[in-house]
């Protein structure tokens, strides 16, 4: 049911926001900014895996140096113009006196995070229409793909492996596998007069790099990401790469402007890629009293990429019952205060080609839905080939697809230009909130629907290619959101790097100039940000406000939860959160939630 602004405002969460930051200047200010917290509070002989930036490109006397300190070369890293190195936490933090350093990271774990999906985002219309992907290349960074029917041999154009234990590149997890079914599946195995239901991806033409990184268990690190996403851009010509999907992540622990796995991503955007990624599954994380908000997932806190979270489409095709995954991570993102998520997806109890024998199929067996795959002519025999899976995982898939049929429409499109349309074209019709009962536990999770929670609304494919605004030119940055203590609002500026001041421009990293977004002539459309005369539309947001991120406000008109709009709240939320530093524990990673919810 769609909601009017005044019903919509009136549901927000009074949270408590405090006055000042959680990291006070003075603790700032005793920290060596070129070094990540958790390195500097290791215990200084432990020996640990470091990702060092430099200001340049490497080269051999920064090897040198770094020997100097003890530290064993084990990789480079030219995307972001570093390496690892193996050293004591000490000698890290010596190395980082090195004013040609830039930045010491550790080497960080990350770890993995149709049939009714389908036309709950009109992918069947498109497909009806000859939109299959077909001529775009998309790279998979996963646990790897097994080759089978739905993605063949035929279709996997370019394999390896940068995973722990050797050059295997097959998936043994069972995670890339059914990644690649929901993007790119044509269905082989579940089409014909033998099967009563087809299971087809989103773009059923695409072909397919496929980069492992994770181990059998679903675990990887931050280097091996890297690693892939730099063969991805070394192949981008050789293949047509145009897409990177990312259904991986980890917390967020420092800024993405230093953070390196964030520099990677963004290195691929800006070589011609698509980056989409994971929000992650945090979204029911209320340790720091903020309601799961500010739990976005790494790289998705970085600006550039798309980052999707996660609706459950209810096992129908209409939209009308579609409701928000509880689990699906929430912005702002830490640290930065980034708008994210940049749009929602089905991701609960998706359906994919996974083979059996793999580690997910073998551990959780009762999610084959089994009654849904009888044979029509033989009732005993049953399909083992598909397999249930749930998370922002399952629905980054989904926006990679929707990528590849808008750059199979127009391959000139640019990253940014494709994130804009997919998020201008999302639809915004949402009800106020929504309750999710955990299958497992039993406890009820209550979900609103604001920019914070579903983003610029919800894929909708048919939307995206029938799109009729001229592309605009410029970034596609995912807004800054910040706080004003004099007046207690909360308002958003035009990403960082987009110069708020020109029109519809912003190739260089201009400094931001205004306080809100929207009051210039254009950032990605003809005369506001992000659509032809309002925020994420045509003209409104949810079809009942002049302006949603609009001409001075979020949720009304001077303020985003703020004193002067949304009910007179004043106050966005609590500590240890939006406003501060990651509480999260090292080694914490993104979940992949196997079960979905009801």
């Amino acid at each position: 049911m769609t909601q009017t602004p005044s019903s919509f405002r009136s549901t927000l969460p009074v949270l408590t926001l405090l006055s000042v930051l959680t990291l006070s200047n003075a603790a700032v200010m005793a920290r060596n900014m070129k070094v990540a917290q958790d390195i500097e509070s290791a215990d200084p002989d432990s020996t640990v895996n470091v990702i060092v930036s430099y200001n340049q490109p490497l080269n051999e006397r920064h090897i040198s140096r770094a020997r100097g300190q003890g530290g064993v070369h084990r990789q480079t890293l030219p995307s972001i113009n570093g390496a690892v190195f193996t050293m004591s936490s000490k000698a890290a933090l010596a190395l980082a006196d090195d004013p040609e350093v830039a930045h010491v990271s550790p080497d960080r774990p990350v770890r993995a995070m149709l049939d009714a999906a389908w036309p709950t985002v009109n992918a069947n219309i498109a497909y009806q229409y000859g939109f299959t992907g077909k001529g775009v290349t998309v790279a998979v960074i996963d646990s790897g793909i097994m080759p089978e029917d739905d993605v063949s041999y035929q279709r996997i154009v370019y394999n390896e492996s940068f995973a722990t234990g050797g050059n295997d590149y097959f998936d043994r997890f069972g995670h890339g596998t059914h990644i690649a079914g929901i993007l790119g599946g044509d269905a082989t195995d579940s089409t014909g007069s033998a099967y009563t239901r087809a299971f087809r991806g989103i773009a059923p033409g695409v072909k397919f790099v496929n980069l492992r990184v994770l181990d059998s268990n679903g675990s990887g690190s931050d280097s091996a990401v890297i690693a892939a996403i730099q063969r991805a851009i070394a192949l981008k010509s050789t293949y047509n790469i145009k897409i990177i999907n990312l259904s991986i992540g980890r917390p967020v622990y420092e800024s993405y402007t230093v953070d390196p796995l964030c520099q990677a991503v963004e290195a691929a955007w800006k070589a011609g890629i698509v980056v989409v990624v994971a929000a992650g599954n945090d979204g029911r994380d209320n340790s720091q009293n903020t309601n799961g908000y500010a739990t976005i997932s790494a790289p998705g806190n970085d600006p550039f990429v798309i980052t999707v979270g996660a609706m459950k489409d209810a096992g129908t095709s209409s939209r009308a019952d579609d409701t928000i995954a509880s689990y699906s991570a929430k912005g702002p993102t830490l640290i930065d205060h980034l708008a994210k998520p940049d749009l929602v997806a089905p991701g609960n109890k998706i359906i994919a080609a996974v083979p059996a024998g793999l580690a997910l199929t073998n551990t959780y067996m009762t999610n084959k839905p089994l009654l849904n795959y009888y044979m029509t002519n033989n009732p005993a025999g049953l399909s083992t080939t598909y397999f249930t899976l749930s998370g922002t995982s399952m629905a980054t898939p989904m926006v990679s697809g929707a990528a590849a049929l808008l750059l199979q429409q127009n391959p000139a499109l640019t990253p940014d230009q494709v994130k804009a349309r997919l998020m201008r074209t999302a639809t915004k019709v949402f009800p106020c909130t929504s309750v999710a009962i955990d299958p497992n536990t039993g406890v009820a999770y209550t979900s609103q629907y604001d920019v914070f929670t579903v983003g610029a609304g919800y894929l909708d494919v048919w939307a995206a290619l029938n799109d009729t605004v001229s592309p605009a030119p410029g970034l596609a940055l995912s807004p800054l959101v910040t706080y004003d203590a004099a007046t207690g609002n909360v308002l958003l500026m035009a990403g960082q790097g987009t110069s708020t001041t020109s029109t519809a421009s912003s190739a260089s990293s201009s400094t931001q100039t205004s306080t809100t977004v929207s009051t210039r002539s254009a950032v990605w459309g003809t005369s506001a940000v992000w659509g032809t005369s309002a925020v994420w539309g045509t003209s409104v947001f949810l079809k009942a406000w002049s302006a949603v991120w609009g001409t001075s406000a979020v949720w009304g008109t001077s303020a985003v939860w703020g004193t002067n709009g949304a009910s007179g709240f004043s106050a966005v939320w609590g500590t240890k959160a939006v406003w501060g530093a990651s509480s999260k524990p090292a080694g914490e990673t993104m979940k992949v939630a196997i079960q979905g919810e009801n």
